[in-house]
This record gives C-alpha cells, structure tokens and sequence, in this order.
C-alpha cells in the first residue's frame, strides 16, 4: 500500500537544507564512501548521507585508517561526518581540526551506538546517563565548530529503568546544537523488538527549537512516511532498512516528493548493483581482491529472498576478485523479480543484551570521575 506524502516544512541543518528529510545513518563498515555513492546515485543527490563513525582520538592522531574514512566524494555536499568520543577536551580537538582543515561541512556526535567496546568505556549510548559529561562535550564540540552545524545520535537510554533521552535532548538545546535523532530503543534492547516511535514524539514535544529526526523500523519508504505522520518529527534515519537495497533511497525521494515510484528489481538489476559496488570498494581501497573481500558481509542482505542456494551463497561468500564475482554472479537466475517479503527487517536482531558498563556507572548521574581521556578509542570503524 502506498501512502500519501505528508506537506512537510523544510528540513534544516544549520545552512543546510535536507529535501526530502531523509537521512542516511551511520553505520561501522558500512556507511563509507562507495556505499553513500550508490545510495546517492538511487536518491539523486537528495538527503543526507553521513559517513560511519570516527572516533576522535583516533582522528587527532591521524591514524591511517581513519584518515581513510573521512574521505569525502567530491560531488558529496554537504560532507557529513560523525564523531565519537567521551573526553571533552578531545571531542574539541578533533572538532577544531575539522574546521581548520575543512574536513567536513557538518559533525554528527555519536550518543545511540550500542556495542560493548563503545559502552564499555563508557561511550555512545551509554554516556547521555551521565548529564554532566554530556554537556561539557556538546559545549565543547559547538564551541569548536564554529559556523559548521553539530548534531547528535541517541538512544532513548540505557535500559527501561534508566532512561534519558528528554534530558539529553534539552541539555542538547542548552547547548546550541542544531538536531537531535532519536534510535526508538534502549542499549539493552540493540536491534531487538519494536522501535519506540511514541518515543520519538515525546521527544518532539519536549524539544520543539530544533528538528528531530526518527530512527527505528524504517524498512521502506511508506514506513517514513508514516513515522512522520504519527511523530511529528521532522525527518528519519535510515540505517539497517537500506542493507543490500541502497535504491531504498530512490523509493524514499519518490514517496516524499508524493510520486508514488517504488523500486522491485529484478536479480538481474540487484546483481549489476552488487559488481558496482565490489568496484566501488576495490577502487577507494586501492585494492580489487580487498574491495571484493570487504563487500562479501553485503551478499546475504543484497540476496535476502531470491532463490539462491546454499552453494552458490557459500562460493560467494569467499569470493576475491570482480572476474571471479561477476562470473558466479552470471551462474543465478537472474530473472528472479524482486521477492515478496525482502522490504521486511534485516541486518541484526538481537535484543535483550547485558549492557556492558565501567564499574559503578549508574550509580550516579552526576557523578563523572570514572571517564577519562584513556577511555577514548583508538581506532574508527567497522
């Protein structure tokens, strides 16, 4: 069923206008530079499209493979960039290198991330619990940023019984920055459930000087509209939704433009895809076997529902060259039309995760002695 695209007011991101309000989500070994390229192409160059986490240690210190990760297409505007960390004072540098070398035109600041290496120290999703250090980073980073537009990425808390996100999101007002997005789930809850969009209203309500942008169970265009329509909130995030289908973002521009377009490829239209974006990989990696290699994690999400055998998934999954590639790619039945069902949920699913936490953290709110700059990770990425 398709619905009606809701009259929507401008989406705006400090000088940027997002149009349609759509948002690619940042996601560790995913969001780089070729994948953002492809879901570009599908949208026309409408949305924004943010790159996958950097954290700041690692940027201050120039490593090489976050070097990498920042770079930027140079059809890509506005360049979108999300940062993490938990030490103010080297949240603010890496902001400040940004600005002086011009490495970005907008900073994301990463607060929803769920993983246990990042809440382990006390990061993403983890850190809004304790207010105090959340303000002292979203001061420092706005004050380093100068003109350029900081936004942050949330959760609604960490568990059921310590939940944060309205505080978190007036302290972002407080503190001047420009939108707020809100991941309808817990840490506890990782991929896991429903996402909670009443959530994502509150929040709306709670916070009505900047945008809110709604993140949760967007798996196809009319489930943007839809969250528009029943939030209030003025855009979504697209993160797991678009997995093996990167034309999801053509179907996204279609449905808020109120066209009513929706992509089905064929197998063979998912396979061209698939060998373009092994391409993509091999050329900004400057290696064809690497890029064949890291684009093998998108077989199983571009093949989700199409009649593939085990075998021919399995000789996919160890493919090292685009000859090789192509040529098993060639083997399928390639005019499989697009399978009922492959719009639905994919990527990861669990829930119901022990939240791993410093010793002693939800003891205090307020209480910020425990994070230190050693808490920083060193290395950005998947």
């Amino acid at each position: 069923m398709t619905t009606l695209a809701p009259a929507l007011p401008l989406l705006r991101i400090g000088p940027h206008t997002v149009q349609p309000p759509v948002v690619l989500a940042p996601m560790a070994g995913i969001t780089n530079a070729p994948f953002r390229t492809l879901c570009r192409e599908f949208s026309g160059n409408k949305g924004l499209f943010v790159s996958e986490m950097i954290t700041t240690r690692a940027l201050v210190e120039r490593n090489e493979k976050t070097m990498q990760l920042i770079h930027f297409d140079a059809s890509e505007t506005p360049r979108s960039i999300q940062l993490y960390g938990v030490d103010p004072v080297t949240v603010g540098r890496a902001v400040r290198m940004i600005v002086d070398e011009d490495l970005a035109d907008h900073i994301d600041l990463n607060f929803g991330c769920p993983v246990p290496k990042v809440t382990r120290k006390g990061g993403g999703s983890a850190l809004p619990f304790k207010r105090p250090l959340l303000r002292a980073i979203l001061r420092e980073a706005v004050a380093e940023a100068g003109d350029l537009p900081v936004t942050i990425k949330m959760r609604k808390g960490i568990d059921d019984d310590h939940i944060t996100y309205l505080d978190a999101g007036r302290i972002a007002v407080e503190e001047g920055v420009t939108a707020v997005a809100l991941h309808g789930r817990t840490t506890a809850q990782h991929y896991g459930g429903t996402a909670d969009w009443d959530a994502i209203a509150r929040l709306k309500e709670h916070v009505p000087e900047i945008p809110v942008l709604g993140n949760g169970d967007i798996w196809s265009a009319d489930d943007a509209l839809r969250m528009m329509r029943e939030t209030g909130c003025d855009g979504v995030v697209v993160g797991r939704g678009c997995l093996g289908r990167p034309w999801l973002f053509g179907d996204l521009v279609s449905a808020f433009e109120g066209t009513g377009t929706r992509q089905a490829p064929a197998l063979r239209q998912v396979a061209d895809v698939m060998l373009r974006h092994a391409t993509l990989l091999g050329e900004w990696i400057g290696d064809e076997s690497r890029g064949v290699i890291d684009f093998r994690k998108h077989v199983a999400w571009y093949l989700k529902g199409f009649a593939v055998g085990s075998d021919m998934r399995r000789k996919l999954a160890v493919t090292s060259s685009l000859e090789e590639l192509g040529g098993q790619l060639q083997e399928l039945d390639l005019d499989q039309p697009w399978p009922d069902g492959a719009d639905g949920p994919r990527g990861r699913t669990s829930g119901n995760n022990r939240v791993v936490l410093p010793d002693g953290w939800l003891k205090d709110p307020y209480d910020c002695a425990g994070v230190s700059a050693d808490a920083e990770l060193d290395t950005s990425g998947g």
